[in-house]
């Protein structure tokens, strides 16, 4: 196994600015993801740039815990995105405007060749539970996350 990749997209009927705007605020995230319901900015100065950093706490069933992430493309009206931990997962929102004032938001996920390397390093011969759990939530998250954003953005 070497990588894994999602997406999935969903017109919604706002401007890719407006949009963007929704999307790139992460302190709203909880508002919309199935399993990180908080995020906030480690220094607001830097909020919303590249190179920027923000802590997302995380909950399901079986644990909470709390990840750093780096925004890694924040171009208004077209991308917002960020890794995980360094290198361990990308995530983006891409934005294409579509028909008049509408637009196209795809959320992407790709658990990265060294994401995988740091499972198995840091859980074993448990590591490919552990990276399909992954898989599985981006899997169903993304397009409830889609939904959600769509319903909050045309609200």
């Amino acid at each position: 196994m070497t990588s894994f990749e999602h997406s999935d997209s969903v017109v919604v009927e706002t401007t890719p600015d407006a949009l963007y705007a929704l999307v790139s605020d992460v302190t709203r995230t909880g508002e919309w993801s199935p399993i990180c319901q908080a995020c906030w900015w480690n220094d607001d100065a830097e909020a919303g740039r590249v190179g920027a950093t923000f802590t997302g706490r995380n909950v399901t069933p079986d644990r909470t815990w709390e990840t750093v992430s780096t925004v890694t493309a924040a171009e208004p009206g077209r991308e917002f995105g960020w890794v995980v931990a360094g290198k361990v997962v990308r995530w983006a929102y891409t934005l294409e405007p579509v028909g008049d004032g509408s637009t196209r938001l795809t959320e992407s996920w790709h658990f990265t060749p060294e994401g995988i390397e740091f499972f198995h390093d840091k859980y074993g011969d448990d590591a490919e539970r552990e990276i399909a759990a992954r898989r599985d939530a981006a899997h169903d998250g993304i397009p409830r996350t889609l939904a959600a954003i769509k319903r909050i953005a045309e609200s």
